[in-house]
């Protein structure tokens, strides 16, 4: 009687095992195919890195080695080929490399700013703080990043509910109220009319195939002007002039650029290299510019305050504080002010746009539905009215 759950024990044990085995040959599969990938296109989501960061920070505050810390993150990470990457920079390091050096074979997964920022820490021997701050500047900017995208989808689904209701309509509704209106041979009014001759546009065979090539040719153009550097100037500039998101998507740089700075500044970095650092993290290319501007004009002598206002592309707030900070010695102190108040600025316009967009959904579906409705009756009100005379 005893011996009877016996078997089935084995078996799950067995079981067991052979599940274990399989992840084991998975996980050794996904490492393999890691390894084959040439380290100047490996690419890394940004969510890993920021753990990445994390997990080093507090490994080397607790007294682990640097090269023991890398192995037991990249032992226990998910993405198999950031722990490809994490093992390989560990060999070196056992080797005699510096961090900063082992990252550099890695352009598409550590930024040139968390580079530079890591030579600074080796230098001055701070470098697990330097790791916190660089992990907390990724997260500041993954938010920003997150709140400026949610800002803008919105809107987005906003119009292609507009022009799906609007589709339906004019594709299954429409035509049935045609059918109608030729049976009853009445003058049409002319709301209605157009409302009938858009459908028939619609249902036609050279909309079907119109209208995929022209979006598609619509956005390769797009990408074609992007693409050039005087295109790509001409749209990040008028990005700024779009009423509400122009001055949201201002502040978000605004807030990444000083944040950046005062990291930089803070790990000891000088000016004009923390300038450079900066052009590289921005995604603006008016920005870019006006920073480049800049680094040269600081080469020539000239304050920061004066050389980033002298753009007319930074607000004067951001002018005013860099200028004293310069002039009191407080120069970070400023610029992780600046940033703070901007992150505030950037989460209150997006928080005010979402309680504006909620409203200005139903409108816009209401007034596509109810122009539609209103034309489609406007025959039958007519004949109504006929009749009763």
């Amino acid at each position: 009687m005893a011996t009877y759950g016996a078997p089935k024990t084995n078996q799950n044990n067995s079981s067991r095992k052979s599940s274990s085995t399989d992840n084991q040959n998975k996980a050794s599969a996904q490492r393999l195919k890691a390894s084959q990938i040439s380290p100047g296109k490996l690419t890394v989501p940004p969510k890993d890195l920021l753990v990445f960061f994390r997990q080093l920070s507090v490994i080397l505050q607790s007294g682990v080695a640097l090269a023991q810390g890398l192995v037991l993150i990249a032992e226990n990470m998910t993405n198999q080929k950031l722990a490809v990457c994490v093992q390989n920079i560990a060999r070196r390091l056992n080797a005699g490399d510096e961090l900063s050096e082992c990252l550099r074979g890695y352009p598409k997964v550590f930024a040139p700013i968390t580079i530079g920022l890591i030579e600074a820490g080796e230098t001055g021997g701070i470098l697990d703080e330097v790791l916190d701050r660089i992990a907390q500047l990724l997260e500041d900017q993954a938010k920003i990043r997150g709140q400026i995208i949610g800002a803008l989808v919105y809107p987005a689904l906003v119009f292609i509910l507009a022009i799906t209701i609007s589709l339906a309509l004019l594709i299954f509704i429409v035509p049935k109220f045609k059918t109608m209106f030729d049976g009853l041979g009445a003058e049409l009014p002319a709301l209605t009319s157009f409302m009938l001759m858009l459908s028939n546009a619609v249902t036609s065979i050279w909309f079907a195939i119109g209208a995929p090539i022209t979006v598609f040719a619509g956005i390769y153009l797009f990408r074609s002007i992007y693409s050039t550097s005087a295109g790509r100037l001409t749209i990040d500039r008028n990005i700024f002039k779009i009423p509400l998101f122009g001055d949201l998507i201002l502040r978000s740089e605004m807030a990444s650029m000083c944040d950046t700075m005062a990291t930089l500044v803070n790990a000891g970095i000088p000016i004009v290299e923390a300038l450079e650092r900066c052009v590289s993290a921005s995604s603006n290319e008016l920005i870019r510019r006006t920073i480049t501007r800049s680094i040269n004009l600081v080469i020539q002598g000239q304050e920061l305050n004066y050389a980033l206002g002298s753009g007319q592309v930074f607000p004067k707030l951001v002018v005013s504080m860099i200028k004293i900070g310069e002039e009191t010695g407080q120069l970070s102190f400023m610029l992780e002010k600046l940033a703070v108040f901007y992150k505030r600025e950037v989460e209150s316009t997006v928080s005010a746009l979402t309680k504006a967009m909620e409203p200005a959904v139903i409108f816009v579906v209401a007034a596509i539905v109810g122009t539609i409705v209103i034309s489609l009756y406007l025959p039958m009100f007519s004949l109504i009215t006929n009749m009763g005379n």
